[in-house]
């Protein structure tokens, strides 16, 4: 049976979520309070109603409380105040208690009723003690959540080396596993450093053109196999997809030549140029 939702997006490039808006009317741009599982939530949407099958759902599904009001904004604006001094305190307790870890981000659900601090770690860290004086303080629900490098780069943002905000930050809602064949596929260089975000994770735009190198792969011979050539026969060693020609070395003499993938017979198919990666950055 379908069901009647609307999606909601609690922060910037955040992942979306589907709620009934029973029989309130909302387009997208609308502000609504909603209940999740960690507390009520200030959202927006950005998924206008829409009819999904029950299957896709998430059970259950909640409900849209109301529409935001003028009031719910400016608690909004006081919450982020809130969430700078809670930042701020939790950096003392981390350096009064000497724990090795780094505190990235800090949340409050919309109720008040949980503050989430996000940091980052090499191990595990024993926050027990921490928790307890950060609960003295707040008179509140207390989390620490432990992240990694790559949530880390979304969260506070930064310039990638096309000179860009972050895909991250901006639209990118989810992250995608992303291969070293996938550099190794486009020709791009190996070199961890040229193909790494500043996360230290391979780039998530190697994921963005993939497909289009990996349809354009399936006309050209395999790495390794022989084909005739207007200068004998010879083995393919790499080919360039914008250029339609192959680089080879001739049986012969073991030059290498390239030539126009017209200009060139299959011999045989021994070799690959495509396949997955068992080896992945995620």
């Amino acid at each position: 049976m379908p069901v009647k939702v609307v999606g909601i997006r609690f922060k910037k490039a955040g992942k979306i979520y589907f709620f009934d808006p029973g029989d309130i009317k909302l387009n997208v741009g609308d502000h609504v309070i909603v209940e999740t599982t960690r507390g009520v939530e200030y959202g927006e949407v950005v998924v206008g109603l829409k009819e999904i099958d029950e299957e896709e759902v998430v059970a259950p599904l909640k409900k849209v409380i109301r529409k935001a009001t003028p009031e719910d904004a400016v608690q909004l604006e006081k919450n982020k105040e809130n969430k700078r001094q809670a930042y701020g305190i939790c950096l003392e307790k981390i350096a009064k208690h000497g724990l090795p870890m780094k505190l990235i981000d800090v949340e409050q659900t919309f109720d008040g009723n949980k503050i989430i601090f996000y940091f980052t770690a090499e191990g595990r860290v024993d926050f027990r003690e921490l928790v307890k004086d950060l609960a003295s303080v707040f008179r509140t629900r207390i989390e620490l959540r432990q992240i990694g490098v790559r949530d880390e780069a979304k969260m506070m943002g930064g310039l990638g080396c096309c000179g860009r905000e972050l895909c991250c930050k901006v639209w990118l809602s989810e992250f995608d596993p992303v291969s070293i064949r996938m550099a190794k596929d486009q020709n791009l260089s190996l070199n961890p450093t040229k193909i790494s975000g500043i996360c230290g994770r391979l780039m998530c735009c190697l994921k963005y053109e993939n497909e289009v190198y990996e349809e354009a792969k399936k006309n050209f011979p395999n790495i390794g196999s022989y084909v005739k050539t207007p200068n004998g026969d010879a083995k393919i060693t790499g080919f360039n997809i914008f250029k339609n020609s192959v680089t080879v070395e001739l049986k012969e003499n073991k030059h290498i030549m390239e030539f126009p993938v017209k200009d060139i017979e299959i011999i045989n198919t021994k070799g690959e140029n495509s396949g997955s990666s068992t080896r992945k950055d995620s």
